[in-house]
Protein backbone atom coordinates (compact mmCIF):
# COMPACT_ATOMS: atom_id res chain seq x y z
CA UNK A 1 0.00 0.00 0.00
CA UNK A 2 0.82 3.57 -0.82
CA UNK A 3 0.34 6.28 1.76
CA UNK A 4 -1.07 9.45 0.52
CA UNK A 5 -1.33 12.64 2.40
CA UNK A 6 -3.46 15.66 1.17
CA UNK A 7 -2.98 18.77 3.34
CA UNK A 8 -5.48 20.88 2.58
CA UNK A 9 -9.63 20.12 1.76
CA UNK A 10 -10.73 23.38 0.39
CA UNK A 11 -12.44 24.34 -2.65
CA UNK A 12 -9.65 23.91 -5.09
CA UNK A 13 -9.00 19.95 -3.66
CA UNK A 14 -12.52 18.30 -4.18
CA UNK A 15 -11.79 17.28 -7.15
CA UNK A 16 -8.38 15.91 -6.54
CA UNK A 17 -9.72 14.14 -3.42
CA UNK A 18 -12.45 12.61 -5.44
CA UNK A 19 -9.89 11.27 -7.95
CA UNK A 20 -7.42 9.46 -5.34
CA UNK A 21 -10.47 8.00 -3.41
CA UNK A 22 -12.42 6.64 -6.75
CA UNK A 23 -8.59 5.41 -7.59
CA UNK A 24 -7.61 3.88 -4.26
CA UNK A 25 -8.71 0.42 -4.47
CA UNK A 26 -7.36 0.22 -7.65
CA UNK A 27 -3.77 1.55 -6.98
CA UNK A 28 -3.68 0.52 -3.48
CA UNK A 29 -3.46 3.67 -2.04
CA UNK A 30 -4.19 4.57 1.67
CA UNK A 31 -5.60 8.25 1.29
CA UNK A 32 -5.44 10.52 4.77
CA UNK A 33 -6.79 14.13 4.08
CA UNK A 34 -6.20 16.60 6.80
CA UNK A 35 -7.27 19.83 7.50
CA UNK A 36 -8.01 22.11 10.31
CA UNK A 37 -11.43 21.58 9.75
CA UNK A 38 -11.61 17.90 10.62
CA UNK A 39 -15.61 18.21 9.77
CA UNK A 40 -14.96 19.75 6.28
CA UNK A 41 -11.75 16.78 5.71
CA UNK A 42 -14.32 14.13 6.59
CA UNK A 43 -17.03 15.24 4.25
CA UNK A 44 -14.67 15.27 1.45
CA UNK A 45 -13.69 11.42 2.49
CA UNK A 46 -16.53 10.44 3.01
CA UNK A 47 -16.64 6.52 3.71
CA UNK A 48 -14.17 5.30 1.73
CA UNK A 49 -12.56 2.45 3.71
CA UNK A 50 -8.79 3.13 2.40
CA UNK A 51 -9.32 6.60 3.55
CA UNK A 52 -9.11 8.95 6.30
CA UNK A 53 -9.70 11.98 7.66
CA UNK A 54 -7.26 14.17 10.28
CA UNK A 55 -7.37 17.09 12.04
CA UNK A 56 -3.92 18.93 11.07
CA UNK A 57 -2.58 22.19 12.09
CA UNK A 58 0.47 23.24 9.93
CA UNK A 59 1.85 25.45 12.64
CA UNK A 60 2.15 22.36 15.42
CA UNK A 61 5.67 21.23 14.16
CA UNK A 62 5.89 18.10 16.03
CA UNK A 63 2.32 16.49 14.66
CA UNK A 64 3.46 17.73 11.58
CA UNK A 65 6.75 16.27 11.25
CA UNK A 66 5.31 12.52 13.03
CA UNK A 67 2.18 12.81 10.26
CA UNK A 68 4.60 13.71 7.26
CA UNK A 69 7.18 11.23 8.67
CA UNK A 70 4.47 8.33 8.30
CA UNK A 71 3.36 8.67 4.40
CA UNK A 72 4.58 7.93 1.31
CA UNK A 73 3.37 11.27 -0.79
CA UNK A 74 2.54 14.29 0.28
CA UNK A 75 0.26 16.59 -1.47
CA UNK A 76 -0.13 20.08 -0.21
CA UNK A 77 -3.06 22.15 -1.08
CA UNK A 78 -2.31 24.80 1.46
CA UNK A 79 -1.74 28.39 0.87
CA UNK A 80 1.56 28.47 -1.20
CA UNK A 81 3.37 30.77 1.54
CA UNK A 82 2.72 27.67 4.07
CA UNK A 83 4.24 25.01 1.52
CA UNK A 84 7.52 25.87 2.69
CA UNK A 85 7.65 23.96 6.28
CA UNK A 86 6.38 21.16 4.09
CA UNK A 87 8.75 20.67 1.60
CA UNK A 88 11.90 21.17 4.29
CA UNK A 89 9.89 17.89 5.81
CA UNK A 90 9.46 16.14 2.71
CA UNK A 91 13.47 16.70 1.82
CA UNK A 92 14.60 15.67 5.36
CA UNK A 93 12.27 12.75 5.75
CA UNK A 94 12.40 12.09 1.58
CA UNK A 95 9.12 12.10 0.77
CA UNK A 96 8.27 12.64 -2.46
CA UNK A 97 5.69 16.00 -2.79
CA UNK A 98 3.72 17.89 -4.66
CA UNK A 99 1.71 21.14 -5.24
CA UNK A 100 -0.25 23.62 -7.58
CA UNK A 101 1.79 26.65 -6.39
CA UNK A 102 4.40 28.49 -8.23
CA UNK A 103 8.15 27.20 -7.05
CA UNK A 104 9.41 29.60 -4.65
CA UNK A 105 12.88 30.16 -4.11
CA UNK A 106 12.75 28.31 -0.95
CA UNK A 107 11.46 25.20 -3.16
CA UNK A 108 14.62 26.17 -5.28
CA UNK A 109 16.92 26.16 -2.29
CA UNK A 110 15.46 22.26 -1.73
CA UNK A 111 16.20 21.43 -5.25
CA UNK A 112 20.25 19.79 -4.89
CA UNK A 113 19.37 18.07 -1.68
CA UNK A 114 16.05 16.44 -3.22
CA UNK A 115 17.48 15.13 -6.08
CA UNK A 116 20.82 13.74 -3.94
CA UNK A 117 18.01 11.90 -2.13
CA UNK A 118 15.93 10.95 -5.54
CA UNK A 119 12.59 12.60 -4.39
CA UNK A 120 10.31 14.69 -6.57
CA UNK A 121 8.89 18.16 -5.60
CA UNK A 122 6.23 18.94 -8.47
CA UNK A 123 5.18 22.18 -8.32
CA UNK A 124 2.86 24.27 -10.91
CA UNK A 125 0.75 21.71 -11.45
CA UNK A 126 -2.84 23.06 -10.91
CA UNK A 127 -4.34 25.36 -13.72
CA UNK A 128 -2.28 28.45 -14.38
CA UNK A 129 0.67 27.39 -13.62
CA UNK A 130 -0.05 24.10 -14.59
CA UNK A 131 -2.44 22.84 -17.76
CA UNK A 132 -1.24 26.04 -19.29
CA UNK A 133 2.52 24.62 -19.10
CA UNK A 134 1.75 21.50 -20.55
CA UNK A 135 -0.49 22.77 -23.24
CA UNK A 136 1.78 25.47 -24.48
CA UNK A 137 5.19 23.23 -24.55
CA UNK A 138 2.98 20.11 -26.20
CA UNK A 139 2.50 23.46 -29.12
CA UNK A 140 5.99 25.04 -28.58
CA UNK A 141 7.55 21.47 -29.23
CA UNK A 142 5.37 20.51 -32.38
CA UNK A 143 6.21 23.88 -34.22
CA UNK A 144 9.78 23.29 -33.79
CA UNK A 145 9.44 19.77 -34.44
CA UNK A 146 8.70 21.27 -37.68
CA UNK A 147 11.70 23.57 -37.88
CA UNK A 148 9.39 26.35 -36.64
CA UNK A 149 10.98 30.04 -35.06
CA UNK A 150 8.20 31.31 -32.44
CA UNK A 151 8.73 34.97 -32.57
CA UNK A 152 5.51 35.70 -30.13
CA UNK A 153 3.70 34.11 -27.32
CA UNK A 154 0.52 35.17 -25.12
CA UNK A 155 -1.08 32.46 -22.79
CA UNK A 156 -4.00 34.38 -20.49
CA UNK A 157 -6.26 32.69 -18.27
CA UNK A 158 -8.91 33.75 -16.14
CA UNK A 159 -11.55 31.73 -13.62
CA UNK A 160 -15.19 33.36 -14.15
CA UNK A 161 -18.60 32.60 -13.88
CA UNK A 162 -20.58 30.49 -16.60
CA UNK A 163 -22.95 32.45 -18.80
CA UNK A 164 -25.89 30.50 -17.24
CA UNK A 165 -24.86 31.94 -14.21
CA UNK A 166 -23.62 35.30 -14.77
CA UNK A 167 -26.48 37.58 -13.16
CA UNK A 168 -24.28 40.51 -12.00
CA UNK A 169 -22.66 43.28 -13.68
CA UNK A 170 -19.35 42.50 -12.72
CA UNK A 171 -19.29 39.27 -14.86
CA UNK A 172 -17.78 37.59 -11.76
CA UNK A 173 -17.84 35.26 -8.69
CA UNK A 174 -15.62 33.96 -6.82
CA UNK A 175 -14.53 30.46 -7.66
CA UNK A 176 -11.49 30.47 -5.32
CA UNK A 177 -9.63 32.36 -2.80
CA UNK A 178 -10.65 35.78 -2.30
CA UNK A 179 -7.77 37.36 -1.02
CA UNK A 180 -5.98 36.38 -4.13
CA UNK A 181 -8.36 38.22 -6.52
CA UNK A 182 -8.67 40.89 -3.92
CA UNK A 183 -4.69 41.28 -3.50
CA UNK A 184 -3.87 40.10 -6.94
CA UNK A 185 -1.30 42.18 -9.37
CA UNK A 186 0.01 43.99 -6.61
CA UNK A 187 3.78 45.04 -7.46
CA UNK A 188 5.13 45.22 -10.58
CA UNK A 189 4.81 43.20 -13.62
CA UNK A 190 7.22 42.46 -16.55
CA UNK A 191 6.87 41.42 -20.16
CA UNK A 192 8.13 41.24 -23.69
CA UNK A 193 6.68 43.65 -26.35
CA UNK A 194 8.70 43.03 -29.80
CA UNK A 195 12.15 42.53 -28.24
CA UNK A 196 11.93 45.15 -25.65
CA UNK A 197 11.75 44.70 -21.82
CA UNK A 198 7.98 46.56 -20.62
CA UNK A 199 7.17 47.51 -17.08
CA UNK A 200 3.43 48.01 -15.30
CA UNK A 201 3.37 49.33 -11.91
CA UNK A 202 0.30 48.41 -10.36
CA UNK A 203 -1.44 51.76 -10.74
CA UNK A 204 -1.48 51.17 -14.29
CA UNK A 205 -2.56 47.40 -14.65
CA UNK A 206 -6.05 47.54 -14.84
CA UNK A 207 -6.23 50.37 -17.18
CA UNK A 208 -3.67 49.71 -19.16
CA UNK A 209 -5.93 46.33 -20.65
CA UNK A 210 -5.87 44.59 -23.63
CA UNK A 211 -8.50 41.63 -24.54
CA UNK A 212 -9.59 38.54 -26.25
CA UNK A 213 -11.87 37.00 -27.92
CA UNK A 214 -13.59 33.56 -27.93
CA UNK A 215 -15.41 31.68 -30.05
CA UNK A 216 -18.86 31.59 -28.91
CA UNK A 217 -17.92 33.23 -25.59
CA UNK A 218 -17.29 37.06 -26.26
CA UNK A 219 -14.50 39.12 -25.10
CA UNK A 220 -12.78 38.97 -21.82
CA UNK A 221 -10.27 41.74 -20.08
CA UNK A 222 -7.07 40.79 -20.24
CA UNK A 223 -4.32 42.05 -18.27
CA UNK A 224 -0.43 40.66 -17.82
CA UNK A 225 0.99 38.52 -14.28
CA UNK A 226 3.26 39.94 -12.30
CA UNK A 227 6.38 38.04 -14.93
CA UNK A 228 6.50 36.62 -17.69
CA UNK A 229 9.62 37.09 -18.67
CA UNK A 230 11.57 34.09 -16.64
CA UNK A 231 9.60 31.83 -18.74
CA UNK A 232 11.33 32.72 -21.62
CA UNK A 233 14.02 30.42 -20.64
CA UNK A 234 11.38 27.87 -19.44
CA UNK A 235 9.39 27.55 -22.30
CA UNK A 236 13.19 27.43 -24.50
CA UNK A 237 11.73 30.04 -25.95
CA UNK A 238 15.44 31.47 -27.08
CA UNK A 239 14.08 33.82 -30.14
CA UNK A 240 10.60 34.92 -28.88
CA UNK A 241 10.44 38.87 -29.26
CA UNK A 242 7.04 38.95 -27.36
CA UNK A 243 6.29 36.76 -24.01
CA UNK A 244 3.33 37.84 -22.21
CA UNK A 245 1.00 35.28 -19.69
CA UNK A 246 -1.79 37.23 -18.62
CA UNK A 247 -5.38 37.03 -16.38
CA UNK A 248 -8.87 37.24 -17.99
CA UNK A 249 -11.77 38.79 -16.56
CA UNK A 250 -15.57 39.47 -17.74
CA UNK A 251 -15.16 42.28 -20.42
CA UNK A 252 -15.08 45.83 -18.38
CA UNK A 253 -14.71 44.26 -15.12
CA UNK A 254 -10.99 45.88 -14.98
CA UNK A 255 -12.10 49.49 -15.47
CA UNK A 256 -14.48 49.07 -12.50
CA UNK A 257 -11.31 47.41 -10.64
CA UNK A 258 -9.46 50.22 -11.31
CA UNK A 259 -11.80 52.55 -9.08
CA UNK A 260 -11.07 50.26 -5.43
CA UNK A 261 -7.36 50.88 -6.89
CA UNK A 262 -7.28 54.60 -7.48
CA UNK A 263 -8.95 54.74 -4.55
CA UNK A 264 -6.25 52.30 -2.23
CA UNK A 265 -8.89 49.86 -1.10
CA UNK A 266 -7.02 46.81 -2.32
CA UNK A 267 -4.23 47.97 -0.03
CA UNK A 268 -3.33 45.19 3.08
CA UNK A 269 -1.00 47.37 4.52
CA UNK A 270 -2.75 49.63 6.87
CA UNK A 271 -5.76 48.51 9.39
CA UNK A 272 -8.56 50.87 10.07
CA UNK A 273 -10.54 50.76 13.35
CA UNK A 274 -13.91 50.75 14.66
CA UNK A 275 -15.03 50.21 10.88
CA UNK A 276 -18.41 48.92 12.66
CA UNK A 277 -19.42 52.69 13.16
CA UNK A 278 -19.01 53.22 9.23
CA UNK A 279 -21.09 52.68 5.99
CA UNK A 280 -19.24 51.32 2.94
CA UNK A 281 -20.22 54.63 1.25
CA UNK A 282 -18.48 56.37 4.71
CA UNK A 283 -15.62 54.72 4.04
CA UNK A 284 -15.17 55.26 -0.01
CA UNK A 285 -15.78 58.98 1.06
CA UNK A 286 -13.39 59.02 3.31
CA UNK A 287 -10.38 57.88 0.83
CA UNK A 288 -11.65 60.08 -2.14
CA UNK A 289 -9.07 63.07 -2.68
CA UNK A 290 -12.34 65.76 -3.76
CA UNK A 291 -15.41 65.79 -3.08
CA UNK A 292 -18.97 66.18 -5.12
CA UNK A 293 -22.63 66.80 -4.02
CA UNK A 294 -22.59 63.00 -3.45
CA UNK A 295 -20.74 59.75 -3.44
CA UNK A 296 -21.64 59.33 -7.38
CA UNK A 297 -20.23 62.57 -8.64
CA UNK A 298 -17.18 62.53 -6.21
CA UNK A 299 -16.19 59.12 -7.97
CA UNK A 300 -17.05 60.48 -11.30
CA UNK A 301 -14.57 63.34 -10.59
CA UNK A 302 -11.67 61.15 -9.50
CA UNK A 303 -12.25 58.76 -12.47
CA UNK A 304 -12.72 61.50 -15.10
CA UNK A 305 -13.61 59.81 -18.52
CA UNK A 306 -13.24 56.11 -17.69
CA UNK A 307 -16.81 56.99 -15.85
CA UNK A 308 -19.86 56.11 -17.37
CA UNK A 309 -22.92 54.18 -16.65
CA UNK A 310 -22.03 50.67 -16.63
CA UNK A 311 -19.23 51.15 -14.49
CA UNK A 312 -21.97 53.24 -12.01
CA UNK A 313 -24.46 49.96 -12.39
CA UNK A 314 -20.85 47.54 -10.72
CA UNK A 315 -20.84 49.72 -7.41
CA UNK A 316 -24.17 50.95 -7.65
CA UNK A 317 -24.25 46.62 -7.57
CA UNK A 318 -22.10 46.36 -4.50
CA UNK A 319 -24.89 48.64 -2.60
CA UNK A 320 -21.52 51.70 -2.14
CA UNK A 321 -23.55 53.79 -2.83
CA UNK A 322 -26.43 53.33 0.14
CA UNK A 323 -26.17 52.93 3.61
CA UNK A 324 -24.89 49.06 4.20
CA UNK A 325 -23.21 49.24 7.42
CA UNK A 326 -19.43 47.77 7.72
CA UNK A 327 -19.90 44.53 9.65
CA UNK A 328 -16.19 43.65 10.26
CA UNK A 329 -14.84 45.74 14.11
CA UNK A 330 -11.54 46.63 12.04
CA UNK A 331 -9.22 45.25 8.99
CA UNK A 332 -7.47 46.64 6.15
CA UNK A 333 -9.33 48.15 3.25
CA UNK A 334 -8.41 45.27 1.42
CA UNK A 335 -10.07 43.11 3.53
CA UNK A 336 -12.95 45.68 4.02
CA UNK A 337 -13.33 45.12 0.33
CA UNK A 338 -13.37 41.14 0.08
CA UNK A 339 -15.91 40.75 3.28
CA UNK A 340 -18.44 42.69 0.76
CA UNK A 341 -17.24 41.13 -2.32
CA UNK A 342 -17.42 37.71 -0.78
CA UNK A 343 -21.42 38.55 0.26
CA UNK A 344 -21.88 40.28 -2.86
CA UNK A 345 -20.34 37.63 -5.47
CA UNK A 346 -20.41 34.47 -4.44
CA UNK A 347 -21.45 31.88 -5.81
CA UNK A 348 -24.85 30.42 -4.93
CA UNK A 349 -26.01 26.80 -5.25
CA UNK A 350 -26.91 26.26 -8.43
CA UNK A 351 -24.44 28.54 -10.28
CA UNK A 352 -21.92 27.28 -12.33
CA UNK A 353 -18.20 28.70 -12.59
CA UNK A 354 -16.17 28.97 -15.88
CA UNK A 355 -12.42 28.70 -16.89
CA UNK A 356 -10.86 30.25 -19.73
CA UNK A 357 -7.71 29.59 -21.07
CA UNK A 358 -5.95 31.17 -24.65
CA UNK A 359 -2.75 30.85 -25.78
CA UNK A 360 -1.76 32.99 -29.18
CA UNK A 361 1.25 31.84 -30.89
CA UNK A 362 3.01 33.58 -34.05
CA UNK A 363 5.75 31.50 -35.41
CA UNK A 364 8.22 31.07 -38.85
CA UNK A 365 8.38 27.93 -40.59
CA UNK A 366 10.76 27.13 -43.38
CA UNK A 367 10.34 28.31 -46.78
CA UNK A 368 7.09 30.58 -45.73
CA UNK A 369 7.35 34.36 -45.84
CA UNK A 370 4.23 35.02 -44.24
CA UNK A 371 4.37 34.73 -40.33
CA UNK A 372 1.95 32.04 -38.95
CA UNK A 373 -0.70 32.33 -36.30
CA UNK A 374 -2.14 29.83 -34.09
CA UNK A 375 -4.62 29.92 -31.03
CA UNK A 376 -5.15 27.38 -28.81
CA UNK A 377 -8.50 27.60 -26.59
CA UNK A 378 -10.05 26.04 -23.51
CA UNK A 379 -13.15 26.47 -22.21
CA UNK A 380 -14.41 24.31 -19.19
CA UNK A 381 -17.48 24.94 -17.35
CA UNK A 382 -18.27 23.46 -13.31
CA UNK A 383 -20.98 21.34 -12.55
CA UNK A 384 -22.14 22.76 -9.55
CA UNK A 385 -21.03 25.12 -6.59
CA UNK A 386 -19.07 22.36 -5.13
CA UNK A 387 -17.71 20.77 -8.46
CA UNK A 388 -16.47 23.84 -9.92
CA UNK A 389 -14.35 23.77 -13.09
CA UNK A 390 -12.01 25.41 -11.02
CA UNK A 391 -11.84 22.82 -8.67
CA UNK A 392 -11.90 20.13 -11.70
CA UNK A 393 -8.77 21.99 -13.44
CA UNK A 394 -6.75 22.64 -10.50
CA UNK A 395 -6.62 19.25 -8.80
CA UNK A 396 -7.07 17.38 -11.71
CA UNK A 397 -3.52 18.00 -13.47
CA UNK A 398 -2.07 17.55 -9.95
CA UNK A 399 -3.51 14.11 -9.22
CA UNK A 400 -3.44 12.66 -12.48
CA UNK A 401 0.56 13.24 -12.61
CA UNK A 402 0.87 12.28 -9.14
CA UNK A 403 -0.43 8.92 -9.91
CA UNK A 404 1.79 8.85 -13.39
CA UNK A 405 4.85 9.09 -11.18
CA UNK A 406 3.86 5.97 -8.20
CA UNK A 407 2.92 4.04 -11.53
CA UNK A 408 6.10 5.30 -13.23
CA UNK A 409 5.49 6.47 -16.20
CA UNK A 410 7.89 8.94 -15.53
CA UNK A 411 10.86 8.93 -13.04
CA UNK A 412 12.25 11.97 -12.17
CA UNK A 413 13.53 14.43 -9.19
CA UNK A 414 14.39 17.35 -7.90
CA UNK A 415 12.24 19.98 -8.05
CA UNK A 416 10.01 19.30 -11.25
CA UNK A 417 7.22 21.45 -13.60
CA UNK A 418 4.67 19.98 -16.11
CA UNK A 419 7.18 21.14 -18.99
CA UNK A 420 8.98 17.90 -19.60
CA UNK A 421 7.33 15.64 -22.31
CA UNK A 422 7.30 12.65 -20.41
CA UNK A 423 5.00 14.45 -17.71
CA UNK A 424 2.75 16.75 -20.07
CA UNK A 425 2.16 14.19 -22.77
CA UNK A 426 -0.16 11.81 -20.41
CA UNK A 427 -1.16 14.30 -18.66
CA UNK A 428 -2.90 16.21 -21.57
CA UNK A 429 -4.13 12.36 -22.71
CA UNK A 430 -5.95 12.22 -19.32
CA UNK A 431 -7.55 15.41 -19.08
CA UNK A 432 -9.33 14.72 -22.36
CA UNK A 433 -11.32 11.95 -21.04
CA UNK A 434 -12.63 14.71 -18.67
CA UNK A 435 -13.16 16.93 -21.77
CA UNK A 436 -10.35 19.15 -20.85
CA UNK A 437 -9.63 19.85 -24.69
CA UNK A 438 -8.28 22.83 -25.98
CA UNK A 439 -9.33 23.79 -29.53
CA UNK A 440 -6.40 24.82 -31.99
CA UNK A 441 -7.26 27.33 -34.67
CA UNK A 442 -4.75 28.92 -37.40
CA UNK A 443 -5.86 32.42 -38.22
CA UNK A 444 -3.88 32.91 -41.85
Amino acid sequence: MTNILIIGAGRSSTSLIDYFLTNSNLYQWNVTVADMDLKLAQEKVGLNPLAKAISFNIKDDEKRRSIIQSQDFIISMLPASMHGDVARDCVEFSKHMATASYVSSEMNGLNDEAKKKNIILINECGLDPGIDHASAMKIIEKIKFQGGIITSFKSYCGGLVAPQSNDNPWGYKFSWNPRNVVLAGQGTTQYLQNGSLKFVPYNRLFSDTNFIEIEGFGKFDAYPNRDSVSYKTVYGLNDVQTMIRGTLRDFGYCKAWNVFVKLGLTDDSSKIINTNKLTYSSLIQSFLPETGKNLKESLRILMKDDWDIDLEKKMDYLELFSDKKITMNEGTPAQLLQHLLEEKLKLNSGDKDMIVMQHQFEYQLPNLKQIQKLNSSLVVIGENQNHTAMALTVGLPLAITVKNFLTKRFSLNGVQIPTKKEIYEPLLKELEDYQIIFNEQLLN
